[in-house]
């Protein structure tokens, strides 16, 4: 048994004697450095990166940083970087460089280019944030951006040709053209842009009565906005644009028919669900103050509302051509404000058109050049409220004030049939007559899917003729409102229309049926004529 514990404590001595010495805990060499300068300490085992720049009593910034990170526990031989960081901002003013636009003239010779406005570059300031690491940068950002001078693009004209035999025609006739506005004035052939910020969206294109302003709306990418409502010069020899500081104006902007300083409008309010807003339904009038360039107003005549069924699409007005009033048109009926009274009274009210899609449908409206008959469409018959709004028939109607009554002059129009008025005619009934155009919808039983033929009629529905397509196979027109000359072409004594037939903007006699187009690059979206 001694011989046994003996032989155990050789063997454990043995084991002891096989192991490396150990160092006491303290016995840890590490370095750091810091400011140009190595410090050598011992510290503890399983001490932090920060702990040992501590422990070397070096202070630290708040932004300063280590190198291995601060919580990194150490081990013997470790290296510690102290990395002196500080920031910086300096503000800088800086170019904007101009954009350089080319814009396509068919009234130009091809090949030929002309300068139509000089680019100018813009300025901005600029705040940068500079980091530097132990006085070397490392890092630049830019904090801020203050545009201090908007930068004008430079846009140059360019000649395509054109096929097209230039033609005298009364009045200025403007057109939406990719997203720019052009005017042609007194000939066809004589063409300038009046807007080339390519951002126009079609909803509001409207001349004043007197044709020396453009009211149109833009695009917006401001968060809120849909659209923003703006005005061009359209005596000016260069651009000249006014924005009137209103946005989201989706169905009606326009000018009071007596006084062009005057403009009425109703606004949506934008919603992430489709259509992408809800309509207001209000009317509110502005006055304008050209020489000061300053809004006065708004003031609001029709306070925002439901807007009836469906009502959430929004609300189209028209001006009554004496101004006292306007006509209303929502999708279950026609009803007249006149400025001043309280509530819009109901003319015609009729089924609303169930579209089981996420738009409704809206009648066009247009008043006679006297302003004592109201010519619109009717879904079903007019007076009928509780029809089937899955009804395919729409007829065109005129509302006739002084009788209290509507008259129905086209039956199976189609929902987009948007009858307009010409003015005055000066051979018929000594003066005071006029005619109607309307589109005829092709497949009146499908007329949301249907294109159109463009017809002309009396103002009593008589005499109907076909202007567009002249052949009955021929492909007919997209929806849209036409718009008649302000007087009758110079070379056939003539009233005449323009309209727009595969983007392309053409004009038809309305009495010899002669057909011109007017451009040729398929980017034409609205018209207008006064």
């Amino acid at each position: 048994m001694l011989l046994a514990r003996w032989l155990i404590a050789l063997a454990l001595m043995s084991l002891a004697a096989c192991r490396a010495p150990t160092r006491p805990a303290s016995d840890i060499r590490v370095t750091v450095e810091a400011d140009g300068q190595t410090y050598t300490l011992r510290v503890p085992a399983g001490t932090t990166a920060r702990e040992a720049v501590e422990l070397a009593n070096i202070t630290l910034d708040p932004l300063d940083r280590l190198e291995p990170a601060g919580y990194t526990v150490l081990t013997d031989g470790a290296h510690v970087r102290v990395l002196r960081v500080r920031e910086v901002l300096e503000t800088h003013e800086e170019v904007i460089p101009f954009e350089r636009q080319t814009v396509r003239n068919e009234a130009l010779p091809e090949g030929e280019t002309r300068l139509v406005q000089q680019g100018v570059n813009g300025r901005k300031r600029v705040t940068y944030r500079l980091v530097y690491e132990d006085g070397q940068l490392v890092a630049r950002q830019v904090v801020s951006e203050t545009v201090l001078q908007e930068a004008v693009p430079e846009i140059v004209m360019v000649g395509v040709r054109s096929p097209f035999v230039p033609q005298p025609i009364p009045g200025r006739l403007a057109y939406l053209n990719a997203g720019n506005a052009w005017v042609m004035d007194g000939d066809t052939g004589r063409r300038r842009p009046i807007v080339l910020t390519g951002d126009l969206d079609g909803r509001v294109f409207r001349l004043s009565p007197d044709g020396h302003w453009l009211l149109f709306t833009r695009r917006s990418d401001e968060e809120g906005k849909i659209n923003e409502l703006w005005l061009a010069n359209v005596d000016a020899d260069t651009p000249d644009l006014w924005d009137l500081g209103i946005a989201n104006v989706i169905h009606f902007a326009d000018f009071s028919p007596k006084q062009p300083k005057i403009i009425g409008y109703s606004t949506v309010e934008p919603r992430d669900a489709p259509p992408g807003w809800q309509a207001n339904n209000e009317l509110a009038l502005i006055q304008l103050a050209p020489q000061s360039r300053k809004v006065l107003g708004p003031k609001i005549f029709l306070e925002p509302n439901a807007g009836g069924v469906y009502g959430w699409w929004g609300t189209d007005f028209a001006w009554r051509p004496d101004a006292q009033g306007l006509a209303l048109a929502q999708p279950d009926g026609i009803r007249y404000f006149r400025l001043g009274s309280e509530q819009p009274e109901t003319w015609v009210a009729f089924t609303p058109y169930r579209t089981r899609a996420d738009w409704a449908w809206l009648p066009g409206i247009s008043w006679s050049p006297h302003g004592d008959v109201l010519f619109t469409v009717s879904h079903g018959l007019p007076g009928v409220t509780d029809g089937d709004e899955a009804d395919p028939t729409f007829h065109l109607i005129a509302y006739v004030p002084s009788l209290g009554r509507a008259l129905i002059l086209a039956e199976d129009v189609g929902m987009f049939a948007y009858p307009v008025a010409s003015p005055p005619l000066p051979g018929v009934d000594d003066g005071a007559g006029y005619w109607v155009a309307y589109l005829q919808a092709l497949m009146p039983h499908q007329s949301d899917l249907s294109r159109y033929a463009l017809m002309v009629m009396d103002r009593d529905g008589s005499d109907r003729r076909r202007l567009f397509p002249t052949e009955p196979g021929d492909m007919g027109l997209e929806p849209q409102r036409v718009a008649w000359s302000p007087a009758p072409l110079p070379q056939s004594g003539n009233p005449a229309i323009a309209f727009i037939h595969q983007g392309n903007l053409y004009l038809v006699d309305t009495v010899t049926g002669r057909v011109q187009p007017l451009t040729g690059d398929g980017q034409t979206t609205r018209v207008d004529w006064r």
